[in-house]
């Protein structure tokens, strides 16, 4: 195997490094949402991108999108959620394999309870020696490679 120049060796460090940083991050989200509101990070953000959409409501494939999931992973994901009564689905009068999802009243009210907690991780993780625009401004490059 070839020995990896500085750039490469930089390179590596900084997207294990990015990826270390999001797993423990969202292992710490998902602990504290599963404990304190019993819901994934994955359904909160299944909740949370659903509500960003008009009338709260899309097509498992629209979802699937928004969070990087597959539409058949979404339609798993949304099981419980739909079981507990924090989701609806509708199959369409014309094309069976279409359905859409839409938020209920007590999905909005567990959404806005889960974001308090979520708002305490991200409160806790001592953001402020991060130069933001930075950072943010370098993530969206990358995203959208």
């Amino acid at each position: 195997m070839q020995a990896m120049n500085t750039q490469q060796h930089s390179d590596h460090a900084l997207v294990f490094g990015l990826l270390d940083a999001a797993n423990r991050i969202e292992l710490l989200l998902n602990r504290t949402l599963s404990n304190t509101r019993g819901i994934s990070f994955r359904e909160y953000h299944l909740l949370r991108e659903l509500s960003g959409f008009h009338r709260a409501a899309a097509t498992r494939v629209d979802l699937a999108a928004a969070v990087g999931l597959t539409p058949s992973a979404v339609t798993r994901a949304l099981k419980p959620l739909e079981k507990l009564g924090y989701v609806t689905t509708q199959k369409s009068d014309r094309d069976a394999r279409r359905s859409l999802a839409e938020l209920t009243a007590g999905g909005r009210e567990l959404l806005a309870d889960a974001q308090l907690a979520v708002d305490d991780v991200i409160a806790g993780l001592d953001l402020e020696r991060v130069d933001r625009p930075a950072v943010i401004a370098s993530l969206e490059q990358l995203a959208r490679k």
